[in-house]
């Protein structure tokens, strides 16, 4: 999902078979296994170019990252003690980037005037949800999950 999400255009298993092979040894068909699971769980689309197909994310990154907490968070049983333990796991700049979100959200003027971005992108949301870049799951960088951002508030897709 890096590589999709990264060029934000529809891939081929080729184009990414040979990024990943910048980094290390891979096979075609590790490629081709992983992008066809992800379309199976509704993480890509996928449209026949010629003999191949070009996939495309579904969905954002930060809404992946956006379902993920929502997940976990509804895997509670005390949300509030949930909320408490997440956020004294943050570093203060994660918890001002909190902050920041939680005035976007609940639309206040000075979180504009502030210049903070609301039109919901992926980089203002990335960055609201303290979102360094990184990206550490998922075989072939790609989320073998069955989470499904597109599937709506605590939804898998399923």
């Amino acid at each position: 999902m890096t590589r999709v999400w990264k060029w934000n255009r529809p891939v081929t298993v080729r184009e990414v078979l040979e990024d990943l092979q910048q980094e290390r040894t891979i096979a075609y068909t590790t490629v081709m296994t992983v992008l066809d699971n992800l379309h199976q769980k509704g993480w890509v689309r996928r449209e026949a170019e010629g003999r191949a197909y070009r996939y495309a994310a579904v969905s954002t990154r930060a809404a992946y990252a956006a379902a993920l907490m929502n997940d976990a968070w509804s895997q509670s049983d005390n949300a509030a003690a949930a909320l408490v333990a997440f956020f004294g796991m943050m570093s203060e700049e994660q918890r001002q980037a909190l902050r920041d979100a939680v005035r976007i959200v609940e639309g206040a003027p000075e979180a504009t005037a502030a210049g903070l971005r609301t039109e919901g992108t992926e980089a203002a949301a990335g960055e609201t949800a303290g979102e360094t870049g990184g990206e550490t799951h998922g075989e072939a960088d790609g989320e073998t999950g069955d989470r499904n951002p597109g599937a709506g508030a605590g939804g898998t897709g399923r």
